[in-house]
């Protein structure tokens, strides 16, 4: 019989071959390579997609907030209403724009989130631009009014279009809330005229038919009587003129000088000027203005005898409103007032000078008005530059301080946000006036005999004032800020032609 013995060994443990083994029992983890490839891309499009997610919310609160931030600069500082004392006294204010904020500037809180909006968006478009040069849009595009079938396009600046387009959906917000009672009640003529007005530089005939109806409502909700009636009467008879309807224009011209200097026209198709002086200094201006415009279509339309009235007493007219003795002594809404009623002056002296010639008198009594005419210009533009009259290398003299065409607008009249446009209009304006006074003074003096030299002096300063050299080796030139293409070629023409008799002269 057997003995059963312990299989065991020297330790005690069972022999190895009869151990059951420890991780028999445990799962054994089996890597497979595809398992860990789908696991890395489905953790690397989560990270992305969660990183993605924080990217999209960040750009958008920037560029939420920097949206609102340009639109809330534009609110608080470039539609801010000018406080200054001396700016309300010449009543500079009156002219500034309104974009419905009434003299609070800014916007009218009642046309809420989407009209406010809409409304400093067009403001952005027209002064800041949108980017692009122009587009070209047909000219029945607006009104369905203008040459239908001629299939002529009108090229219109973008910033224009853009902005006309905003101005019509803030209208239309304004129009949705007039029943409610909490708009201001001359935001609806603010935003009309704001509209109007940009129509108008765009200066197709279908905007222009467009902008008229939109000046006749603002003139209905105006009083009958004050200076914002009288401009408005002033741009709707400008309006008439451009488009060629002069019997309409006549009695718009009419009920302006009537407004303005306190009378009644007894003939609206003849308005009638009295030696009656405003006391307002906006009505001054709107008078000014509008006696350039009546004295314009006098002359150009045959009527010369007319227009010569009108200009003789329009000029003696604006002479006896007091002016400063010194331009550097006013103060900077005085200054721009006087400079303002002085390039109005100068652009009847070039319509007198026209005038004479066109009835045959001595060229000489022409030349007499043109000149003055020019120096009136040059020193308006010379006082919005900040430059002195006469030639900075003889102080002393009599020699005039030359063309300065690329001469920037002094800092008063750029900080101002009610004198900054009126200024810088009056600046371009004054240039373009120099530069047309000296032409029609070089095409006189070519008449004269042995004048060819004059002429050439004076159209070097018609050059001077119109544009600046595109090299400084005596190129051709090209037409400075404000000078359009064809007013530049035209000036150049006569100058080149002058310059080439002059030399064959001088060769002879």
């Amino acid at each position: 019989m057997f003995r059963s013995e312990s299989c065991t060994d020297s330790s005690g443990n069972q022999p190895t071959s009869w151990r059951k083994d420890a991780t028999a029992d445990q799962p054994m983890l089996i890597e497979d390579p595809f398992t860990q490839s789908t696991l890395f891309t489905l953790d690397f499009f989560k990270r992305l997609a969660k990183f993605s997610l924080m990217g999209v919310l960040a750009l958008g609160i920037t560029g939420w907030t920097a949206f609102e931030g340009l639109h809330m600069w534009v609110e608080n500082v470039e539609l801010a209403c000018d406080q200054d004392s001396e700016v309300r006294r010449w009543e500079w204010d009156h002219e500034a724009e309104k974009w419905s904020g009434g003299d609070k500037g800014g916007t009218d809180i009642a046309l809420g989130f989407k009209g406010r909006h809409a409304v400093r968006s067009a403001w952005i478009a027209e002064n800041w631009g949108t980017g692009s040069g122009a587009i070209i849009s047909r000219s029945n595009t607006f009104s369905g009014r203008g040459s239908q079938g001629t299939g002529s396009p009108d090229i219109i600046e973008a910033r224009l279009e853009v902005a006309q387009t905003f101005m019509a959906l803030a209208i239309s917000i304004a129009e949705s809330k007039v029943s409610s009672g909490k708009l201001r009640p001359q935001t609806m003529g603010e935003l009309l005229a704001r509209h109007a007005s940009i129509l108008e530089r765009m200066g197709t005939r279908s905007a222009l038919l467009q902008a008229r109806p939109w000046y006749e409502r603002v003139w209905v909700g105006l009083p009958a009587k004050g200076t914002d009636a009288a401009r408005v009467a002033l741009k709707l008879g400008d309006l008439d003129y451009r488009l060629g309807d002069f019997e309409d224009a006549l009695a718009w011209w009419a009920r302006t000088i009537s407004l303005t200097q306190g009378t009644q026209q007894a003939n609206l198709l003849a308005p009638e000027l009295a030696q009656t002086i405003p006391s307002s200094p906006s009505a001054q201006r709107t008078l000014a203005s509008t006696l350039v415009s009546l004295s314009a279509y006098y002359s150009t339309s045959g009527h010369l005898k007319q227009a010569q009235h009108v200009q003789e007493s329009g000029l003696d007219l604006l002479r006896s409103i007091p002016s400063p003795s010194r331009i550097s002594t006013a103060s900077p809404p005085q200054a721009l007032h006087s400079l303002f009623l002085l390039h109005r002056s100068s652009l009847l002296s070039i319509h007198l000078a026209e005038v004479l010639y066109a009835l045959r008198a001595a060229p000489e009594h022409s030349i007499q008005w043109l000149t003055r005419a020019a120096e009136s210009s040059e020193r308006v533009a010379l006082a919005l530059a900040g430059l002195p009259f006469t030639h900075p290398d003889a102080p002393g003299s009599a020699i005039p301080h030359p063309p300065a065409s690329e001469a920037s607008l002094v800092p008063v009249y750029t900080k101002s946000p009610a004198m900054q446009k009126p200024a810088k209009s009056l600046l371009r304006d004054a240039r373009r006036t120099a530069a047309e006074a000296w032409n029609l003074m070089g095409i006189l003096r070519e008449g004269e005999k042995d004048g060819a030299e004059r002429a050439l002096e004076c159209y070097e300063r018609a050059l001077g004032w119109a544009g600046v050299a595109a090299d400084r080796s005596g190129g051709i030139g090209e037409p400075g800020e404000g000078t359009p293409e064809a007013e530049w070629k035209i000036l150049w023409n006569n100058y080149v032609r002058v310059r080439e008799a002059t030399r064959k002269q001088m060769e002879k």
